[in-house]
C-alpha cells in the first residue's frame, strides 16, 4: 500500500470535515471548534460480524452525546436570542 491507514483517515475525516463547514456554514456555531468528527476511527478486516459493529456505534454516539452534554452551552449560537 502506498498509505497507510491512518494517513488515510486523518485525510478523509479532515476533508470531509472542511467540506461540510463550506457548503453548511450553520454547522460553525453547534461545533465551534470545527471538530465536526469525533477523535479516532475504528478499522478492521473483513469477518466481523454485525453485532461487533452495532455495539462500536451505540458505544461512539453515547460517548458523542456525552461530551455534547458537557460542552452544549459553548457552542450557542448568539444570533438565536
Amino acid at each position: 500500500p502506498k498509505i497507510s491507514v491512518s494517513s488515510f483517515m486523518g485525510y478523509l475525516k479532515g476533508k470531509s470535515s472542511l467540506l461540510m463547514f463550506d457548503r453548511h456554514a450553520n454547522l460553525k456555531y453547534k461545533y465551534g471548534n470545527r471538530k465536526f468528527w469525533a477523535e479516532g476511527y475504528y478499522v478492521s478486516t473483513v469477518g466481523l460480524n454485525e453485532a461487533t459493529i452495532r455495539k462500536y456505534i451505540r458505544e461512539q454516539e453515547n460517548a458523542d452525546i456525552a461530551q455534547d452534554k458537557l460542552s452544549l452551552k459553548e457552542y450557542e449560537n448568539p444570533f438565536d436570542k
